[in-house]
């Protein structure tokens, strides 16, 4: 990535890692043009990408509206501009069974983040593609390639997510936009207090092998992801040996994760 000063839009960018990746481009002086639904918070994190070097532009929207993304896509580009990078990292969704999780929750998490990053980038793209630059990120977690019990509205949503992103790899290629999938692992974040029952589900893990990882550690693997241009971006690393060994011993993976989930639950007992 050019070091001029570029246009990034970062969704879902009030608070956790969408509020840290938008101080991390602002620590390099570009724009960031901030979305997501709380007004106050979003106005904060633009405050803090002032102060550390850049310019910020928020935009209020609830990213479940397909009708309203569409409008506020239409007037980024008049106000400000096809941005260089598009950062789709908002996502939704508790962690529940299926029993437990109704219709309206699971239309949600397929709302935000798969409907909301497609209808962003489909917005975003053809001027991206007039242009013959840009860069796409998609933020998303382990589910996109493991599978875990009581959280499969969730798992089913980043799996569309991942399937979307690996799909523009191929079909954007020629056009030299680079699509990067970032898949991070846990991360310390508001997202557990707002989604009560969701910590305790984390499959039990050794966190030599997979810390928790914090806001900004996620924000520098999505900006170094975007400035390498790299296709695909893991951390912690290891996910990248249990992909590799789910793909190949699929039976023996889902074993050791209901294990592990099942440890984590009697210890959250």
């Amino acid at each position: 990535m050019s070091r001029g000063r570029k246009s990034v839009l970062v969704t879902g960018s009030s608070s956790g890692i969408g509020a840290a990746i938008a101080k991390r481009f602002g620590r390099e002086g570009d724009h960031v043009v901030l979305l997501a639904r709380n007004e106050e918070r979003l106005e904060r994190t633009a405050q803090d990408v002032r102060k550390a070097g850049g310019t910020a532009t928020t935009y209020q929207i609830d990213l479940q509206d397909i009708s309203a993304t569409l409008s506020v896509a239409a007037r980024i580009t008049e106000e400000v501009g096809t941005p260089d990078l598009l950062v789709n990292n908002a996502g939704a969704g508790r962690w529940l069974p299926l029993l437990e999780t109704n219709t309206e929750e699971a239309s949600a998490m397929i709302a935000v983040p798969y409907l909301a990053a497609f209808a962003l980038t489909r917005a975003f793209v053809p001027y991206m593609i007039e242009r013959g630059s840009g860069g796409i990120a998609f933020v998303t977690s382990p589910a996109s390639y493991l599978a875990w019990p009581n959280a499969s509205a969730y798992i089913a949503s980043r799996h569309a997510l991942a399937g979307f992103a690996e799909g523009l790899q191929s079909e954007l290629k020629p056009t030299g936009i680079v699509t990067t999938l970032v898949v991070l692992g846990t991360t310390e974040t508001p997202y557990f207090e707002n989604n009560p029952g969701s910590r305790e589900r984390i499959p039990e893990a050794d966190s030599r092998l997979l810390p928790v990882l914090t806001a900004d550690q996620a924000a520098n693997a999505v900006y170094e992801g975007l400035a390498q241009r790299r296709r695909f971006v893991v951390k912690p690393g290891f996910y990248r040996v249990l992909f590799v060994l789910n793909a190949l011993f699929p039976k023996t993976v889902a074993s050791q994760i209901r294990r592990a989930a099942k440890k984590a639950r009697k210890a959250g007992a």
